[in-house]
């Protein structure tokens, strides 16, 4: 069966307490279990991982080459600060969707920029817990292909 890795970034940890006006409440274990349900019927397997460490979610970008399909990434902050990650996902050549629960272009100027996109598949941005199950749904036509 096929694996993906859903891989989330600081602070989405507190998601469902965390300014629920600007990313809901739905909480992290909410997510995977959407996450989950919808990978079955795509006929994926999913490995679901959170870190507030830059370091580690490299680290973990690193082992999903050779053991996963494709990364959905959340790298919350890191998006805009993150060359260290960017390249990181260059280096692995795996097909990454980059996911944002709000809307990163409609907020604060610094959101704007994503160091990630570049080396993305694509991004998707500004539908919460929905957006995860897109990111299944666009690796799963991208790996048809």
């Amino acid at each position: 069966m096929t694996s993906i890795l859903i891989l989330n970034g600081p602070n989405l940890n507190l998601l469902g307490t965390r300014q629920p006006e600007v990313y809901g409440k739905t909480t992290l274990a909410d997510v995977e279990a959407l996450c989950r349900e919808k990978a079955k019927t795509l006929g994926f397997d999913v490995a679901f991982e959170q870190s507030n460490h830059e370091g580690a979610l490299i680290d973990l970008i690193h082992a999903a080459k050779g053991k996963h399909a494709g990364i959905v990434l959340n790298a919350g902050a890191y998006t805009h600060t993150s060359i260290a990650l960017m390249d990181a996902i260059a280096s692995v050549e795996l097909p990454v969707v980059e996911v944002h629960l709000s809307n990163i272009h409609a907020r604060e100027e610094f959101r704007h920029r994503s160091y990630i996109a570049p080396v993305a598949l694509g991004q998707i941005c500004g539908f919460g817990a929905q957006g995860y199950l897109m990111a299944l749904d666009a690796l799963k036509a991208h790996l048809k292909d």
